[in-house]
């Protein structure tokens, strides 16, 4: 396999197609719009695997995880490959409750966490503001993560775009791929709007359109949707010098090195529409100003829209199908960023040496398809 294809190029498929570029492939990336300007550039970059955890998500958690402990080595490889600096900032981050209901939830999230052997602690309100003197006095405690990290996402994404090219490999944008070209259970090549792209392999990353790549058997399609997220970029004045990433009920608030503070994310079942809405935002400049009344004078820099590609079991959905040649990697929903390293690592090397990944086990296509056998 020496050439391969990529649909799609969002963080995944510009993090994918790098790495097979270091693996010695020669890579195309297609992408319908502009190369890195989609759900990952309208994302805050959190990377945070043990706020992200929920209840009955610990292989999810075990996945954020391993990405998580990757993202030293995966920077340092980017930056020498781009010759720009990402940065990375690694201040902790707080889970915050504002009443009682808030702290019960608050309290069994760090019973679980305690449990599965997470480095948490929990703080008393007054312990919470002496961490971050900006939280409301309504702040009635807290968990405090001290490993979770943060990503300049558009950093990095800009950062892919140049390591790529620096190693040879080819962006066309503005071209949507209308289907992908299979004979004999073989990829061939796809079919764009512009002409015919010929390659041994493909890999399907375009994110929330995923499921819209023709060609594929119908049994065989990603069961992936489009999940709407709204953030909102705040300018943060030399008063308003917020520390750590918090966390609020449904909100999110975090500082950024180039001084904005990020207000998000909105979760919305809304199609393809990706225009900003009133009733969202004032959702989210509500929640925020309840966990920190002090933003209600910053001013709004941006609103920034992404479409998250959410699968039916909000899990990501990584590897081959058995098709030869035909991969996927898509699906990663709010956790697109945090599992870059890990997608971007373990497909390229299941790519280069035909073993498949026991990292990636629990996320192949075929468990929506356990009495089919594909």
């Amino acid at each position: 396999m020496d050439k391969i294809i990529i649909i799609g190029g969002g963080v995944i498929g510009l993090s994918t197609g790098w790495q097979l570029l270091r693996k010695g492939f020669d890579v195309e990336i297609i992408e319908r719009g502009e190369a890195g300007k989609s759900a990952g550039w309208a994302s805050a970059g959190m990377l945070a695997p043990e706020a992200e955890l929920g209840f009955e998500e610990i292989e999810l958690f075990r996945l954020c995880k391993k990405s998580f402990d990757l993202y030293p080595e995966f920077i340092e490889e980017l930056e020498e490959d781009s010759g720009i600096h990402v940065h990375i900032d690694k201040s902790g981050s707080l889970m915050v409750g504002l009443d009682r209901d808030d702290n019960e939830r608050l309290r069994r999230i760090y019973v679980f966490r305690e449990e599965v052997k997470m480095p948490v602690t929990w703080l008393t309100g007054s312990e919470a503001r002496e961490l971050e003197p900006l939280l409301s006095p309504k702040c009635s405690g807290a968990i405090w993560i001290a490993e979770d990290a943060q990503v300049d996402n558009r950093e990095m994404l800009n950062a892919l775009k140049i390591a790529i090219i620096n190693k040879g490999g080819k962006i066309t944008e503005y071209t949507k791929v209308d289907s992908v070209i299979i004979e004999n259970n073989k990829i061939k090549g796809v079919n764009t709007e512009k002409g015919i792209v010929y390659g041994d392999g493909a890999i399907v990353s375009a994110g929330a359109w995923s499921k819209q790549i023709n060609g594929i058997p119908e049994e065989l399609k990603p069961p992936v949707r489009p999940v709407k997220g709204q953030i909102i970029s705040l300018k943060m004045d030399e008063n308003y010098k917020l520390q750590h990433m918090v966390r609020a009920p449904d909100v999110y608030i975090l500082p950024k090195h180039d001084g904005r503070i990020i207000l998000g994310a909105s979760s919305e079942e809304m199609g393809f529409d990706i225009n900003p809405t009133a009733g969202e935002i004032y959702k989210l400049l509500e929640r925020g100003w309840e966990a920190m009344p002090s933003i209600y004078d910053l001013p709004i820099i941006s609103i920034d829209v992404g479409l998250r590609p959410g699968s039916r079991d909000h899990e990501p959905i990584i590897g081959g199908c058995g098709i030869d040649g035909l991969f996927f990697a898509t699906g990663h929903f709010r956790h697109g960023i945090l599992l870059t390293p890990v997608t971007a690592y373990e497909l390229s090397g299941q790519i280069s040496t035909g073993i498949e990944s026991k990292t990636l086990e629990n996320f192949q296509l075929s468990r929506f398809f356990k009495e089919q056998k594909i």
